[in-house]
């Protein structure tokens, strides 16, 4: 089996790096972030780039690309700490190539691709606790027209965004509808997240809605599963820059007269730092990889991918900070910056323990030694 990257591939990797390291400087990042926490101008120029329209198949105007791609990108974002939330492009046109009517599907993907319009997922709500199966907002028909009324938390970009991807019940079953933001009966909250991002809490009142998928759990935990696996490429990125910082930084400190890096227990720390990292990037491929399988292997092995994410998010960037001791905690430096975005993406799309227990509950009888 041949685990190289093609030469497309790296055409890819070497693109998105170029743009993160000369288009998207910290002081940029520092910029968008005071000025609410996303630019259009910047998320402009990732859609220059083809990010984001990666799976958007090429009759729609995209590249028609698949998860390994998309896992290449996410990497070089992640190195970057890129604000801008591509990993909802790669969810929109993931679910709207793949289950929305031809037509829906053809009024929208043209535009995702070129980054004219903004879709993101808008399904968090404050009972359900990471949870799919439980969804409170409610959908009808009125005539030929759909309409939702329903609460959102934490919607990517909730203000900025041109529409959502929003599951609702129909008879107590969840449907996945497309709801556009320029409407009286839509609302929104909008503030800044821990990272430096935007998130918003929705209040959706009657809202017309175009009708996706009526099997929205389905398409619901897809659209998760590409969200988890690009976010665990993100944070590969993230973990491989602050190792990067992190080792810099102890070949230059010095104490009683020397650098930092020459104290043993140090060095095993940061050694410890590179396990967890490998570690990361290993289970990382793997959700990459079995993105196309179906739906229960899928799952299984989102979950396992995304608890082993968690946990190394959690040791690097906690180890990252105690190795710069106090200037890691203050703004003007940057690794605090890359803990905090480790921190957040720790949480997203169900937390460490949310997946251990997705784990355990997929486990079958034969698993362990005697599988």
């Amino acid at each position: 089996m041949d685990f190289d990257f093609s030469d497309d591939q790296e055409h890819l990797r070497e693109a998105v790096r170029k743009w993160v390291d000369k288009g998207y400087t910290f002081e940029r990042r520092r910029s968008i972030v005071k000025a609410g926490g996303f630019s259009r101008d910047a998320y402009g120029e990732l859609a220059e780039l083809g990010l984001c329209g990666l799976y958007i198949p090429e009759a729609d105007g995209g590249l028609g690309m698949g998860p390994i791609e998309g896992m290449v990108a996410m990497e070089e974002l992640g190195r970057g700490i890129v604000l801008e939330p591509l990993v909802h492009s790669l969810m929109a046109g993931a679910i709207l190539a793949g289950y929305a009517p031809r037509t829906l599907a053809g009024e929208w993907l043209p535009g995702i691709a070129n980054g004219a319009s903004i879709v993101v997922l808008a399904y968090q709500e404050r009972s359900a606790r990471y949870r799919l199966d439980v969804c409170a907002a409610k959908a009808s028909l009125s005539g030929p027209a759909w309409a939702v009324s329903g609460a959102k938390s934490l919607v990517c970009i909730g203000d900025q965004a041109d529409a959502f991807l929003v599951p609702a019940t129909i008879d107590g079953q969840i449907a996945l509808f497309l709801v556009k933001r320029r409407m009286a009966s839509v609302s929104t909250r909008g503030y800044g997240t821990l990272d430096g991002g935007r998130a918003a809490e929705m209040v959706f009142d009657n809202a017309a809605a175009d009708l996706v998928a009526t099997d929205g759990k389905t398409a619901l935990e897809h659209a998760i599963d590409v969200g988890i696996a690009a976010t665990c490429a993100e944070a590969v990125g993230v973990m491989d820059k602050t190792l990067t910082i992190t080792a810099e930084y102890m070949n230059t400190r010095k104490q009683f007269g020397v650098a930092i890096s020459s104290f043993q227990a140090l060095r095993h720390r940061l050694a410890d730092m590179k396990m967890q990292l490998e570690l990361a990037r290993s289970m990382s491929y793997y959700a990459s990889l079995k993105l196309n399988m179906p739906a229960p292997e899928r799952r299984a092995a989102m979950a396992r991918a995304k608890f082993q994410l968690g946990n190394s998010m959690r040791f690097i960037g906690q180890q990252a900070v105690q190795l710069h001791g106090g200037i890691g905690v203050t703004d003007e430096y940057v690794v605090g910056h890359y803990f905090k975005r480790l921190t957040q993406m720790e949480m997203t799309f169900g937390d460490t323990l949310h997946h251990l227990g997705e784990v355990a509950d997929r486990m079958q009888d034969t698993a362990g030694v005697f599988a």
